[in-house]
This record gives structure tokens, C-alpha cells and sequence, in this order.
């Protein structure tokens, strides 16, 4: 408790410094200087908690101070110190509601969006995930994480085996509708979202038949002409919204841009962007393979 008590003290002093006083501005640089100093006493003191919070501080001072690489490095250090928290509370079974590791996670989400080096998010999302496996929704968006990560270091093939194992785990351990394999709540959400990003993927890596995976092939026949039938139509999709990407799937390539111009608005920006690349394949095929 004195150590707490002590930080406590400390923090609020170079706190106080930051405020507005009358014709003065703030030293922010000292400030971001004295929480660093303070955050690497406090890691001595195995005080990783406390040390996290300071670096946190310090992102924020290098944020005021328009340094994107600092602020970057800040919220890496506190994300591997509250990782590192969560790793203790967990070899001690202490309760809690891994409130550490959802901080770790949001720290290094904006230090990414600082950064802009999705793949060295990777590793860091996917051990999330293994770490949130008793909670099934949050292991599901570290999933998602690497998956975006996977799409925008252009590893499709990647990105499609994260998606693909996702939708199995919702249907796996996920909530649903009694009586039925639909899935419900943030399930749902999740599932749907799986479907068509894995679907977009599939047509924009175009793998040959002799390649193709068992479960690839049954989710891209869900969306042949002479394969439908509306009794059996994707029930974790809105009707509009499967026709829609059904038309988009068996177009050709003169006819896929008046037909996905009706599903755009109703995607989200990153399905848009795999949207548009599978476009673009169709109209102008790079000949190479993406």
C-alpha cells in the first residue's frame, strides 16, 4: 500500500504540471520526461501495473507533443508491461476481470494506428487470443485483429485460414437459437462478417479445384446459381445482403461493377476494400495471382 500510496503522490504532482496556468503554458516535454523516469522506477519495483499507467501518461504528453513515434513507443511499453501484469495475476489465480489484458490489447491497437505496421501486430493479437480462450467473443476479436492485420500485409492466404477457423469456433462455442446451428448476439455479428470476408478472399485468390479446401468449396457453392435453394439459404445472413453477394460471386467480369455497387453501402471499409481488389482482379487480372 505505500508503494501505492507513493505513486499515487507522485503521479499527481507531475499531473498538476500539466495543467493551465494563467499566460503559462504547460511543460509537456518535462512532464513526458518525469513520467518515463517514473514509470522505469516503478518496473524496478515490479510495480508493472503502476509503471503501465505512467507510460500511458507519457503517450499522452508525446500526443500534446505532435511525436508519433514516441507516443508509439509509450503505448508498446505499456501494453507489454500490463501483459505482463495480466501473466502474474493469472500464475497467482488472483480474481479479476482480465482487465490488464484488455488494456494491453487497446494499447497496442493505437500504437499500430501510430505505427502503421500491422504485421508486427500479429503476433501480438494472436497471443491475446490464446490468452482470452475462456472467453470466447473477446478470443473472437483478437482473431478479427490478425485477420485485418493478415489483409493489410496482403497475406490472403493467411488472412482467409484465421477467418475460416474463426466461423468454426462460433459455431462451435458460441450462443444460439435453441432447436437450430444459427448463432446469436455478437456470434452472429461475428459469423456474418466471417462469411464475407471469406468469401470475397476466396474469389480474389481464385484457388484451383485441386487446391481448394473441403470447407472453401461448401461455403463458395452456397453461392451458385444452380446450386440454390431459398429453404436453405445462409440463415446468419440478411436476405439482402446474401443475394446481393450471391450476384456479386457468379457476375462476370463486365457486369461485377454495377453488381457490387448495390452491396457496397451495406459493408463495412474493410469488406468494401476487399470488395473493390476482387473488382479490380475481374476488370484488370494481374495474371500473376494475388
Amino acid at each position: 500500500m505505500a508503494a501505492e500510496g507513493d505513486f499515487l503522490m507522485r503521479y499527481r504532482a507531475v499531473s498538476n504540471k500539466l495543467k493551465k496556468r494563467f499566460l503559462r503554458k504547460p511543460n509537456v516535454a518535462e512532464a513526458s520526461e518525469q513520467f518515463g523516469q517514473l514509470a522505469k522506477e516503478l518496473k524496478q519495483q515490479d510495480c508493472l501495473q503502476y509503471a503501465a499507467f505512467c507510460d500511458l501518461a507519457m503517450a499522452r504528453c508525446e500526443q500534446t507533443l505532435f511525436n508519433a513515434p514516441g507516443e508509439a513507443l509509450a503505448l508498446t511499453d505499456a501494453a507489454r508491461l500490463f501483459l505482463l501484469s495480466e501473466k502474474e495475476n493469472r500464475a497467482l489465480q488472483a480474481p479479476g476481470f482480465d482487465e490488464h489484458l484488455q488494456a494491453a490489447l487497446n494499447c497496442y491497437s493505437f500504437a499500430i494506428k501510430e505505427m502503421n505496421r500491422p504485421g508486427e501486430a500479429i503476433v501480438h493479437y494472436q497471443r491475446a487470443a490464446e490468452l482470452q480462450t475462456q472467453q470466447p467473443v473477446e478470443s473472437l476479436l483478437s482473431m478479427g485483429e490478425m485477420a485485418t492485420c493478415k489483409i493489410l500485409t496482403r497475406d490472403y492466404d493467411g488472412a482467409l485460414a484465421v477467418l475460416t477457423e474463426m466461423q468454426l469456433m462460433c459455431q462451435e462455442r458460441g450462443l444460439q437459437l435453441p432447436g437450430t446451428s444459427t448463432p446469436v448476439g455478437a456470434f452472429l455479428d461475428i459469423v456474418a462478417k466471417c462469411e464475407i470476408s471469406r468469401v470475397l478472399l476466396l474469389m480474389l485468390l481464385e484457388p484451383p479445384p485441386q487446391k481448394l479446401l473441403p470447407e472453401h468449396a461448401q461455403t463458395l457453392e452456397r453461392y451458385a446459381w444452380e446450386s440454390f435453394d431459398p429453404h436453405s439459404q445462409v440463415t446468419f445472413l440478411p436476405e439482402n445482403v446474401f443475394l446481393l453477394l450471391q450476384s456479386v460471386v457468379v457476375c462476370g467480369k463486365w457486369t461485377i461493377n454495377s453488381s457490387s455497387s448495390y452491396l457496397r453501402p451495406l459493408l463495412s471499409a474493410e469488406l468494401n476494400h476487399l470488395l473493390h481488389l476482387v473488382v479490380q482482379e475481374r476488370i484488370t487480372p494481374s495474371g500473376q495471382g494475388i
